[in-house]
């Protein structure tokens, strides 16, 4: 379980979050409608559906803290997991009605866009705003290993880049005078929170089937292990997963016959704690196994294993 003071600052990100796309949802959909602009107004859905995820963030930031209890005896922490593949499921939804609505602007072939240079102005103000909270909310999300705060500063991270690119939309059409540029751009607008939404399903959605965790920390336990390799004979079955915030760590370590109850507690203790070193909120599982014997190297390594780790513990 995280302390207070850190589930209290992912709550102030998840907040500033909700504040901010409340906002620029409400402008972006008035000066849209105004200008008749579905690029504009499609960055209006973008970031409606930015403010939905950032209230799930906010809920499951709240919902993730929580202490293990007898129905939830691993924590509550893939909470946060199932929160960012809704968030990644609301994204695929609006982009797709995007392009729905752009298709539509280009089959009727008239589209007319009024106050280009509000619509224009409204989109620098955006990219600048969710630039700033993003990366505030990513900050926090890699200080707090939060999945959910992670996901919605991907979210806002997307909204800069289209937001971008809606602005240059809309100067190219008044320097051009294709209004017919607009729904191509709203296009390339959604194919961008497509790509961002599949980022955030591989982030989020496929931790929920215990995957094992990236090769670069799985490769920290095996660095650590062998610090160790001198006091035991070997290990195996090692199973990485993580739910939420949280690291689940289990394998099996082969000591010798000879070795004691407590030299085998002292040793997996300090192999645990070099581990949640280097892996913060990991919850590791080592199961000692005493050697079977009968190899031609038992005589002479076994007890040079054995020593070592009593001198050593």
């Amino acid at each position: 379980m995280q302390s207070p003071e850190v589930q209290a600052a992912k709550s102030r990100a998840a907040l500033l979050s909700i504040f901010s796309n409340t906002v620029l949802t409400v402008i972006k959909l008035i000066i849209g409608i105004m200008m008749q602009s579905v690029s504009v107004i499609s960055e209006a859905v973008h970031s409606g559906l930015d403010l939905v995820a950032a209230i799930i963030a906010w809920f499951a930031v709240r919902k993730s803290g929580k202490p293990a209890d007898d129905e939830h005896r691993f924590g509550h922490g893939k909470i946060e997991n199932v929160a960012g593949t809704i968030e990644a499921i609301l994204i695929f939804g609006a982009a797709f009605y995007i392009i729905w609505e752009a298709v539509h602007k280009l089959r009727a072939g008239t589209v007319e866009i009024e106050s280009l240079g509000l619509g224009a102005a409204i989109m620098v103000v955006s990219a600048i705003a969710n630039y700033l909270v993003s990366r505030h909310l990513l900050n926090v999300a890699i200080k707090t290993d939060s999945v959910a705060l992670e996901a919605d500063a991907m979210h806002l991270r997307a909204d800069v880049y289209t937001s971008v690119g809606v602005l240059g939309g809309l100067v190219a059409i008044k320097l051009t005078g294709i209004a017919m540029l607009d729904p191509i751009i709203a296009i390339v607008v959604a194919l961008m929170i497509i790509k961002a939404a599949w980022d955030l399903t591989k982030t989020a959605f496929f931790h929920i089937l215990d995957v094992k965790l990236p090769d670069d920390e799985e490769a920290l336990i095996h660095d650590v292990m062998g610090r160790y390799s001198e006091r035991f004979i070997e290990y195996h079955k090692l199973r990485t997963r993580k739910s939420g915030h949280v690291r689940h760590i289990d394998m099996h370590l082969v000591v010798p016959k000879q070795m004691t109850v407590e030299a085998g507690h002292t040793l997996t203790h300090q192999i645990t704690a070099d581990i949640e070193h280097c892996l913060p909120h990991s919850h590791i599982l080592v199961h000692i196994e005493p050697c079977p014997g009968g190899c031609e190297s038992c005589a002479v390594e076994c007890p040079k294993i054995f020593v070592s780790s009593s001198t050593g513990s």
